[in-house]
């Protein structure tokens, strides 16, 4: 029986889109006003689906408190209250655009749960905005 589960978290994290390649005129037309030299925040809402078959002996597909520990450790002390730019390794050289972000969750997290389990990051920038990996 396949099932997926669900973990629900949010972090607050200050970012600026900026590509150094280019133009402080290139990155204010294409980044618009999240160019903002002092930077802006979103309250993050991040949404952790992993999908599998349920462990026979347990009952359990993956015990949701170790799911809940692992995003803790792995996205939301990390992240939670940080300036993406300035204070995170991941962004130091990787513009942290919605798209990267949810990348980058998944990346950090794939490592630390079973093989056989799929996982998925949803990641809410604003009500209207997010983004999915995979896709």
């Amino acid at each position: 029986m396949r099932v997926a589960v669900f973990r629900k978290e949010h972090f607050n994290a200050a970012h600026r889109l900026h590509n150094p390649q280019w133009t402080d005129e290139m990155n204010q037309r294409v980044f618009g006003k999240c160019n903002n030299i002092h930077y802006h925040g979103h309250n993050y809402e991040l949404i952790v689906k992993v999908t599998g078959e349920i462990d026979p002996r347990t009952g359990y597909l993956v015990d949701m408190k170790i799911l809940s520990d692992l995003i803790k450790q792995q996205v939301i002390d990390r992240f939670d209250h940080k300036n993406l730019n300035l204070d995170t390794v991941e962004f130091s050289n990787l513009n942290p655009t919605a798209e990267n972000i949810a990348v980058v969750i998944w990346q950090l997290m794939r490592p630390h749960l079973d093989d056989h389990l799929e996982l998925k990051v949803t990641l809410y920038e604003t009500e209207r905005n997010f983004v999915e990996y995979p896709a």
